[in-house]
């Protein structure tokens, strides 16, 4: 030990995970003091003595040792490793997706106090029979609806949901259309319920960080049943105040509805993703053609718009088969013609689309620049200030006839062997994930005659 007030040397030291770091010093008989957890924080910094855990059960002196309930209730429900294992946007966006998950909760059990109230549950006239085969109906529409969905796609599954209950609670004031009521509620449920496996799995992967998709996703569980539980609680004190006011009933719900999609909102714009969708790489590249910057996730997860479909944009489809595209020599020809790298692409102007067709050596690098390819062109056809080789070209796509687009493709590729390189660097320096993307790719493979120059990237 030091004499006087100068600072002892510390023996050793040790942290938990990214936190502060606390030291430990000799005492005069030998044992260790160490530093308590979080005073440096306060400025209350100052030794203690922890003895070596014993037979006795004595503590440890760690982080958990100061408030066992909290370090219990953080290993339950957050990751090992929490905040270092997960993506910096984890917790806000669980707390949001909390609130939506709790106030759909309490809207489940009014829709459910809805369903059971029409197929005659407290009515001493209805049918044992009648109930059940209502119920079954409404299993299988839902059923069918879920087999169909996962071969299809769809939009607004949070909507959809809200909807779905809205349907429900509406049933019994329409008993002629009970059935056919709950059978399309159940329907749009099943519906929901694919579309949020998939976006938790992609979620999932996005917010593990160290190889910890099953923690996460246990720990997702847990929060998940946990606010289930407090919403049944809830529950149990509302329902007896709506059961007999059908209209405080629909005042409640209207209520929960718009927390659950506020609470939506703040969830999706609390995400930030690494990754490229074609909604994130068009708002990228604009700013890159416009600007010559690269956006980074934060800006352009953003700036991205939730709602999609409603306005006219390019229809890009990658991975398309090669004989959708051409059905003689003359238009492989014309097809293959300038092309370098290892993809074709057809751009149809009046139908402002672009089908790409992927090489069997084609990878990410290669689906991203056919992707930028297609989106390039598009700006072509729009307004805003391009660079000068790109503003030449739209003044010829403008004055030039639609059957001449394969020469402005051919163009467009030389364009992007200078652009492109500088666009990926670009992203990579701003901390885009490049070596994967989230872009919809079809599994067709083609081959064709290689001019010797072309590029394999």
């Amino acid at each position: 030990m030091a004499d006087g007030g100068s600072p002892a040397a510390q023996l050793c030291s040790e942290q938990f995970g990214s936190g502060a770091a606390r030291g430990c010093l000799a005492a005069a008989d030998g044992s260790l003091q160490w530093e308590a957890w979080g005073w440096r924080r306060w400025g209350l910094s100052g030794p203690f003595t922890v003895r070596p855990r014993g037979r006795d059960g004595g503590a440890g002196g760690t982080p958990g040792a100061a408030s066992p309930p909290l370090s219990g209730l953080t290993a339950v429900f957050l990751p090992q490793g929490f905040p270092d294992s997960v993506s910096p946007d984890y917790l806000p966006y669980q707390l949001w997706d909390s609130v939506q998950a709790f106030a759909s909760s309490l809207s489940g059990s009014l829709a459910t106090h809805a369903v059971l109230l029409g197929i005659g549950v407290g009515n001493a006239k209805a049918s044992v029979s009648a109930a059940t085969a209502t119920w079954l109906v409404k299993d299988s529409t839902g059923m069918l609806g879920r087999i169909i969905f996962a071969w299809w796609k769809g939009l607004f599954a949070d909507i959809l949901n809200d909807v779905a209950m809205f349907l429900e609670i509406m049933a019994p004031i329409y008993p002629i259309f009970f059935t056919v009521t709950v059978c399309a509620s159940n329907l749009a449920k099943c519906i929901v319920s694919v579309a949020g496996g998939a976006t938790r799995a992609a979620l999932t992967m996005h917010q593990a960080r160290r190889n910890n998709m099953a923690d996460v996703s246990a720990k997702d569980s847990s929060q998940e049943t946990l606010v289930n539980l407090a919403g049944l609680l809830v529950s149990l004190l509302m329902l007896p105040l709506v059961s007999a006011c059908p209209s405080f009933s629909l005042s409640c719900f209207f209520f929960l509805t718009a927390l659950h999609i506020y609470a939506n909102y703040r969830a999706v714009r609390a995400l930030v993703l690494e990754t490229l969708n074609e909604g994130r790489l068009r708002l990228v590249l604009k700013h890159f053609l416009q600007r010559g910057e690269v956006l980074g996730p934060t800006s352009a997860n953003h700036m991205e718009p939730l709602w999609t479909g409603f306005w006219p944009s390019l229809s890009l489809s990658l991975g398309v088969p090669l004989h959708r595209l051409i059905s003689s020599v003359f238009e492989l020809q014309q097809l293959v013609e300038g092309h370098q790298q290892p993809y074709l692409l057809r751009w149809d102007q009046s139908q402002n689309q672009v089908q790409v067709v992927l090489s069997q050596m084609a990878g990410p690098e290669t689906i991203l620049r056919a992707a930028i390819h297609g989106l390039v062109l598009e700006a072509l056809q729009g307004d805003g200030p391009l660079p000068r080789e790109l503003e030449e070209l739209r003044n010829r796509v403008r004055a030039g006839p639609e059957k001449e687009s394969w020469v402005i493709v051919r163009e467009t590729h030389r364009v992007l062997d200078r652009l492109f390189p500088k666009f990926l660097k670009g992203l990579q320096d701003a901390g885009w994930k490049t070596e994967k993307h989230q872009l919809e790719v079809d599994e067709w493979r083609a081959t064709w005659l290689l001019s010797p120059e072309k590029k394999i990237l």
